[in-house]
């Protein structure tokens, strides 16, 4: 996604601004409140960080996370550029936790399709920032295994997305 003509050329952000702009409208709606907020603010710099940190996998009292949890799968699989470029997004705006569960190969055009007859495998994926598994399965699959808690510590995610993916998605290839 860099462009190879030098270190100093800027990078092309590949996510279309209609996609940026209402995840952040998203986000921006689970803002902090302004006592989080000026608690925050009298904090010193290292505190501040050390209780970022430990908000972010820590839950809250009431047993629900400090920030937003948002669920990434898509069909393009978990090496696709499109996943890696929402995930560098979202973690880099720093307003929820990122887990990733993706099919571990390419599965475009079977999107709604799911696994019968087979065992899926899961494995854990290195993905910075995010807490990241792989699966055998297709994405549905991946967010089905993701919501029953067999992968992560929760069952309920803010938010879903599945995507970037590659080309037009319009589902003219569905046939029913």
């Amino acid at each position: 996604m860099e462009s190879t003509s030098g270190e100093d050329a800027p990078k092309r952000n590949p996510l279309p601004s209609a996609l940026v702009s209402n995840l952040q409208s998203v986000l921006a709606a689970r803002r902090p409140s302004a006592a989080e907020v000026s608690t925050a603010a009298t904090a010193s710099e290292a505190e501040a960080e050390a209780q970022e940190a430990e908000a972010s996998d820590a839950p809250a009292g009431d047993g629900t996370p400090a920030r937003p949890i948002v669920l990434l799968t898509c069909a393009g699989g978990i090496r696709s550029a499109g996943l890696a470029a929402l995930v560098d997004a979202l973690v880099a705006a720093g307003r929820c936790d990122v887990h990733v569960c993706a099919p571990e190969s390419d599965k475009q055009a079977c999107g709604h399709s799911i696994t019968i007859r087979e065992t899926i495998a899961a494995s854990s994926v290195d993905f910075t920032g995010a807490k990241a598994f792989e699966t055998s399965g297709t994405p549905v699959d991946c967010v089905s295994l993701a919501l029953s808690g067999r992968l992560f510590p929760w069952s309920s995610p803010a938010l879903v997305i599945s995507g970037i993916n590659t080309g037009s998605n319009c589902g003219y290839e569905i046939t029913l």
